[in-house]
This record gives structure tokens, C-alpha cells and sequence, in this order.
């Protein structure tokens, strides 16, 4: 059982099938997703109290909200104030509910309260830091009063009286809700069972906070957390990180946070402490931010993750070298990684399209699209790293003129923004400067993300990022039309036809025709033939759909004399139409 908290891999998975430079940075999905307090939704407005008086009021009905939790509910007064004063999305709920006066405001709350219950757990999850926007998930529906479920704060006692600051105590709510279900003295005995392995309080909670699921594993998996926190003692102790650390919590939560990244990655528990402790400068060195956009960049390779997390560890080097900004040429950059003359060259005549110039942010693509990714970071594991970093590009070396021309003329324009967020889709899956790229340009359509997200569908279709790549310099079009759109076609050619991606690459356009009018019943009629054999040979995927209506029907009419009329009572898209109820918004956009 994975005891990280972050869902981690499935960011990098995400992020590692189709990254262009445009996108959310890995960083921010990861703060998005587990530490962000922010939210779009607007408080509670307080109109009816003037805005002078306004934070008057908000600290009046702190004050009451205290001395309800506290003399009211009977809850200890530190606790009622950590809910009192860290509650304010909640807070100004309550306040704008209630009529405002200058005099006697705080007596109108109390009066408030007692003829209107509040749902105490909505203030309590807000206190403890978890985003209001997500706390209606995580209500009970027929409890509205800490008491009708005392284990949660009990729990949340027991930990602020260890150390936890209160306001974080939502991270570990989130990480494993199962923490706020055991007992006082179970949490006790668990983070006693830490200290023992020669951390001070501050260094557990910091590691608990990080990790949130060794507090709420049961006993069975206690073989694992004594695994992780072998290899933590190992680095932070045997290799003294720990002097590296500022002694307070969120400084120890920021470095195990880092830690747990190599985790996520797949790094086995148990068996990295020591390769992490003799890098540890890693961790000292480089912020969580910079850490984690280096290794979504080597993760972009669509490699295994815990082989990357290797490579950092073993050559932490290569996180000092210029990843994004550094300009280079395809064919220069294969030759300075040792590619052979003769696959080189035959690379470039492959490959028009990904030729050129591009930037070296984009090189974990240009791999993926020139089927190359392996190769390259086989290379990268066995001495190559260095490689990264010594490589610069000629000051004339791979310059397209025409490209160069052309752009010149785009950046003219007053849709020059928009068109470039499009050719920055096109050379951040590996298409560089050159005509081809420019061509693909003029048949797109659609803002740059629009693009990814269609790209992104096919891939996620089962088309491999080479062929797709392949795909688009032939037939840039199939991405002007909806993601549903091309996953419905891609969902039947693929599973419901089993074609192959050979056969779809042999005839991307394919993807351009109309699901229901044309791609459906030719190719299912085709089947039936086969099923029938009155068809003796397969015809392939351009001869059934790009056919026309006539030279299909002269065909068929060839094969069998039957065919036509079969055509007509069962196949057609007249008799399709009426049988499926296929909605009015399905229909593919024009390519």
C-alpha cells in the first residue's frame, strides 16, 4: 500500500504524455491540487453592513463564535479559539445572515445562534485549513454538532497537543482520513514509535505532514513506514541533512516534501536512503518547484518514472543544466549524443517535419515523436548526462529562412498572439522550424490549448506519440474538431472495427470523414461482407471510406449481386441514422 501523500504519479503520467511550455508547469498542478487555499468562488458579500464597520463586525463575531464553541458547546477555550478565528469563508456566511446594528451586534449573533443551529463541522474542516470550496463533499448528513462525531475532533485535539500546528491539521485529513478514526492513545503510541527512531517532535510532524498515511496505516502495514523511515533516518541522520533544516515544521514538511517526490516516482522504500544522503544536496539546493520541473522534464521521455528518479539521485548534475530556455538544432543535438551517420541520416529524411530548430524544453518530445525516447535516455544513465549540459548550437547551424520569413510576416499580424500559441503547440510536441511545421500551421484551427487537449484525446485513444506526430504532418486537419468527437471515432475504428495503428497511421485523414455518414456503416458493411465472404480480399481503410458514393456502389455492386440492396436495408446512413438517435451536437466538424 502506497503511504505518500500526494497523488504524485498520476500527475507526472498526466503531464508526461503531451507537455508543451503554454501548459500548467508540474509545480503549479502539484500545488493546485494538494496545497492550494486559494479558490475562484467569491465570500459571502457583507452589503448590509457599511464598510466601516465591517471589520468591527467580523472580529465581533469571532469573539461570539469562540464563546459558542467554548461556553455553548463545551469545547476548551484553545480549541474553540483555533476554530473561532481560522474560520472566516464560514464566519462571513453567519455574519451576513445576520441584520446588522451598531449597538448590540454581538447580542444579535448570540441571539442568532441560539434559535439557528450552524453545522459545526463546516467551521471545524475550514479551521484546519481544507478549501471551503471542498468541504460540502466531506459533511456528514445528519450530523451538524462536533459531538455527534467526537473521534474526528478528539483526534485533532490529540495532535495540535503533540505539536501540529492546527491550521494543517487538514493535510493530514486529506492525506488519510483514517487518522481522524483512531483513538487519542493510538495516535500517541504511533508518534511516540517515530521519536524513537532519533527524530525530535518538530522533525515528525514535518515527516507526518508529508506523509500523511503513516499515521493512519493499520499495524499489518508497519513493515513499510519502518522502511521509509529507515531511509529517512539514514539521510537526515547518518548523513546529517537535518543540520540543513531551519528547526521548525515547515521547513522539515518542505524538505520531506521533496523526499516523497522520488517516492511517488516508484524509488523502492528501504533502499534509496543512502543514494539520497550521499546527494543530499539536492534537497539543500534546489527548491520543490525547480525539483519538480526538472523531473517532469526527463519523465516527458514516457520512460519508467523510478528509473528517473534514479538518474536525478545518482547524477544530481544534471538538474543544474539550462532545461528550458537553451536553442537547439535536432540533427546537432542527435550527432552531439552519438547517434550513428547513418541513422542520423536516415532520422532526418523520416523526419522532415521534427527537423530544425527548437527549444531544448522540447527535446523530451522530439525523442518521443522520432521513437527515440529509450535511446536517448539509455544514454542519458550511462554517462551521457553530461552531454546536456556541454552542448551548444552554431550561430548559423540549422537556421530555416523561410521559417524564419514567415514567422516574421505571422508576427505582423493582430492575431499574431493567438497563431503563435498554436505554432508553440506544434513545435512542443517535437515539429521544429521548418516549412513543414509552417504548412501544418495554415490547415490548424482552434486557440493552442483547444489543440493539446485533441492531441492529448488521441493519445489517450491508444495512437503512440511517433504515429500521432507522423499523423499530423500528413494530415494536420484531424485536429480542427472536438475531443469527444475524435474519441468517439478513435473508441470505434480502434475497439470496435480492431483496426490497427498502422493501418490509421497509412490513412490519418480518415479521421476527417463524418462518424455516422460515412466511417460507420462503410466499415461495418465491409465487416459483414468479410463475415459472409462474399468479400474475398480487405480492402484497405482509404478504399472503404474515402471511396465515393459511386465508385462505392459500382464496387460493392462487383462484389455480389445481393450487396447493393444489403446496403441499402441495413447499412446505410439514411437506415443508421434512424436506428441510433445519434445527438444533433455529434456531428464532426468540418476538416
Amino acid at each position: 500500500m502506497n503511504i505518500i501523500e500526494w497523488s504524485f504519479l498520476d500527475t507526472i503520467k498526466m503531464l508526461s504524455r503531451s507537455r508543451t511550455p503554454p501548459l500548467q508547469s508540474l509545480y503549479t498542478t502539484l500545488k493546485h491540487n494538494f496545497f492550494s487555499t486559494n479558490t475562484h468562488q467569491k465570500p459571502p458579500t457583507l452589503s448590509k453592513i457599511p464598510t466601516k464597520y465591517r471589520p468591527q463586525a467580523i472580529l465581533q463575531a469571532q469573539e461570539v463564535l469562540t464563546d459558542y464553541f467554548h461556553t455553548t458547546r463545551s469545547l476548551p477555550f484553545t480549541f474553540a479559539e483555533y476554530i473561532g478565528k481560522n474560520s472566516r469563508f464560514s464566519l462571513l456566511g453567519l455574519v451576513s445572515k445576520v441584520p446588522f446594528s451598531r449597538i448590540g451586534y454581538p447580542n444579535s449573533i448570540q441571539r442568532f445562534l441560539r434559535y439557528h443551529p450552524i453545522n459545526e463541522f463546516e467551521f471545524f474542516f475550514e479551521s484546519i485549513g481544507i478549501n471551503h470550496v471542498e468541504i460540502s463533499s466531506m459533511l456528514h448528513l445528519n450530523k451538524c454538532f462536533l459531538s455527534e462525531d467526537s473521534k474526528v475532533f478528539d483526534a485533532a485535539c490529540a495532535l495540535a497537543c503533540f505539536g501540529f500546528p492546527w491550521k494543517k491539521l487538514g493535510i493530514l485529513y486529506k492525506g488519510d482520513v483514517e487518522i481522524f478514526s483512531k483513538e487519542p492513545y493510538e495516535l500517541k503510541e504511533r508518534l511516540s514509535r517515530f521519536e524513537r527512531y532519533g527524530f525530535g517532535s518538530v522533525a515528525v510532524i514535518g515527516i507526518c505532514l508529508a506523509f500523511p498515511r503513516v499515521l493512519g496505516e493499520r499495524s499489518d502495514f508497519l513493515d513499510e513506514v519502518d522502511m521509509l523511515f529507515d531511509d529517512l533516518k539514514r539521510v537526515f541522520l547518518d548523513f546529517d541533512l537535518a543540520s540543513c533544516v531551519v528547526g521548525n515544521v515547515d521547513a522539515w514538511f518542505e524538505m520531506c516534501r521533496k523526499i516523497a517526490i522520488f517516492y511517488e516516482l516508484g524509488c523502492e522504500k528501504g533502499t534509496i536512503g543512502e543514494l539520497m544522503g550521499k546527494n543530499k544536496s539536492i534537497f539543500v539546493d534546489y527548491s520543490e518547484e525547480v525539483l519538480a520541473e526538472k523531473i517532469g522534464f526527463f519523465c516527458r521521455l514516457d520512460v519508467r518514472r523510478e528509473e528517473v528518479g534514479v538518474l536525478v539521485l545518482s547524477k544530481p548534475e544534471i538538474l543544474s543544466f539550462d532545461l528550458e530556455v537553451c536553442v537547439i538544432s535536432t540533427v546537432g543535438f542527435l550527432k552531439h549524443f552519438g547517434l550513428g551517420v547513418n541513422k542520423l541520416k536516415l532520422t532526418a529524411q523520416t523526419y522532415q517535419y521534427i527537423m530544425g530548430r527548437n527549444k531544448i524544453a522540447n527535446v523530451p518530445h522530439i525523442m518521443r515523436s522520432l521513437d527515440l525516447s529509450e535511446w536517448f535516455f539509455d544514454r542519458l544513465k550511462n554517462g551521457g548526462h553530461g552531454l546536456l549540459g556541454s552542448y551548444v548550437i552554431g550561430s548559423n547551424e540549422d537556421f530555416d529562412e523561410d521559417y524564419a520569413e514567415e514567422l516574421q510576416k505571422i508576427q505582423a499580424l493582430r492575431t499574431s498572439i493567438y497563431i503563435i500559441r498554436k505554432l508553440n503547440f506544434l513545435h512542443g510536441i517535437g515539429f521544429g522550424e521548418n516549412k513543414v511545421t509552417m504548412k501544418a500551421l495554415s490547415y490548424l484551427h482552434g486557440p493552442g490549448d483547444e489543440l493539446q487537449e485533441r492531441f492529448d484525446c488521441l493519445l489517450h485513444g491508444g495512437v503512440n506519440f511517433s504515429n500521432l506526430c507522423k499523423m499530423l504532418s500528413v494530415s494536420p486537419k484531424i485536429l480542427n474538431q472536438k475531443a469527444e468527437i475524435l474519441e468517439q471515432k478513435i473508441k470505434f475504428l480502434f475497439l470496435d472495427m480492431g483496426l490497427s495503428q498502422e493501418e490509421l497511421c497509412a490513412f490519418p485523414a480518415c479521421l476527417c470523414y463524418d462518424l455516422e455518414k460515412r466511417i460507420m456503416p462503410r466499415c461495418q458493411f465491409h465487416r459483414w461482407l468479410r463475415e459472409q465472404d462474399w468479400c474475398p480480399f480487405e480492402y484497405s481503410l482509404a478504399s472503404i471510406v474515402a471511396t465515393s458514393d459511386k465508385s462505392f456502389m459500382a464496387r460493392i455492386s462487383g462484389i455480389h449481386p445481393d450487396a447493393s440492396k444489403k446496403w441499402f436495408s441495413s447499412f446505410s446512413n439514411e437506415k443508421l441514422v434512424s436506428k441510433r438517435s445519434f445527438s444533433k451536437g455529434n456531428h464532426s466538424t468540418s476538416c
